[in-house]
């Protein structure tokens, strides 16, 4: 939220399965300008351990996305996944089918170009100077083309029983999307921030759609 409403952050995707998803839904239901997706995490039925792992693989997906409703109260702005597991050719199919259902974008497989190099670790090493203010000036003055693009970020902050692979990296990237310079570099560059729900009241999402020569950018 603080990198949303003091930094550049228009969009993110909310996990409906843990404990905190109805915590997380109220936050996002109470900041409107925020664009809200589905991160959609299919866990254990990655592994296809009994025949029918497909049917089930949809029915929870397709679960989620009753789940996400009903917490939200409306539809997702743009859908995703834990892992990118829908990248899967297997599980892809189901993803796009959903997608087409109800015409949202789906990270790569739309008009949107999405961009995952912020990141701090490379090899798995913490590597903090990619995720510096300085180095996301950069990305903006060297990797938004023309069109629609996604720059993927992982902000936030970390309480003390927060296990994960990924941890002093979330406040450097918070501290990153909320320096004042990178606004600056934004109005330099030409680039419009845009999000999800704005991108659906321009455009259709559909997957055959061009992009146009204006740079916008949707960091989520």
């Amino acid at each position: 939220m603080d990198a949303h409403r003091n930094g550049i952050l228009t969009s993110t995707s909310l996990l409906v399965t843990t404990g905190w998803s109805r915590e997380a839904a109220s936050l996002g239901r109470a900041a409107p300008e925020l664009s809200v997706g589905l991160h959609a995490d299919l866990g254990p039925l990655r592994r296809r351990h009994c025949a029918n792992w497909r049917r089930e693989a949809r029915d929870e997906l397709r679960g989620q996305f009753i789940r996400f409703r009903e917490l939200m109260g409306q539809l997702p702005t743009h859908l995703d996944s834990h892992h990118n597991v829908h990248h899967d050719a297997e599980l892809l199919p189901l993803f796009v089918e959903l997608a087409r259902d109800y015409d949202l974008p789906l990270r790569d497989y739309s008009s949107v170009r999405h961009y995952s190099g912020f990141h701090g670790q490379s090899g798995g090493q913490t590597q903090l100077e990619r995720i510096s203010p300085e180095n996301l000036e950069r990305v903006l003055q060297t990797a938004i083309v023309p069109g629609v693009t996604e720059l993927r970020c992982h902000p936030g902050y970390i309480d003390p029983d927060f296990s994960s692979a990924y941890r002093n990296e979330r406040e450097a990237e918070l501290l990153a999307l909320c320096h004042s310079r990178v606004r600056v570099t934004l109005h330099k560059q030409g680039i419009n921030l845009i999000s999800y729900q704005q991108l659906g009241r321009t455009q259709s999402s559909r997957y055959a759609c061009g992009a146009t020569q204006d740079r916008h950018a949707s960091v989520g």
